[in-house]
């Protein structure tokens, strides 16, 4: 039989930087929601179809793919090897935050320059 084992010893850092995600994730949804309650459109199609559906149900996709990825990266236990650089699992956690931090920046920006 086989064995899935999962290395639950993380340090600060890294918690930070998964609950920086999940802040920023909780964000960009509560920001898409206002946005699309002002005439914006969801872009992404597989979210608009859920959005369609019902916000929490958006809400809770949004956050259960946010959360399924971040288990996926955070249960890699060996370094990844790219070329001759080996990539621990939590430098894959930094273009995460820089895209939702775009992201968010973003909505702000459409929020200020939105007219009621």
């Amino acid at each position: 039989m086989r064995t899935i084992s999962f290395n639950l010893r993380y340090g600060c850092k890294t918690f930070a930087a998964v609950l920086v995600i999940l802040i920023l994730t909780i964000l960009d949804t509560y920001l898409t929601l206002d946005l699309v309650s002002r005439g914006a459109e969801e872009l992404n199609p597989i979210m608009a179809y859920y959005l369609n559906r019902s916000p929490h149900l958006f809400f809770v996709v949004k956050y259960s793919l946010t959360c399924t990825s971040l288990i996926m990266i955070l249960s890699i236990s060996n370094p990844l090897s790219l070329g001759t650089r080996k990539i621990r699992r939590e430098s894959l956690l930094v273009p995460f935050i820089i895209a939702l931090a775009v992201v968010v920046q973003w909505q702000l920006y459409l929020l200020h320059h939105t007219i009621d």
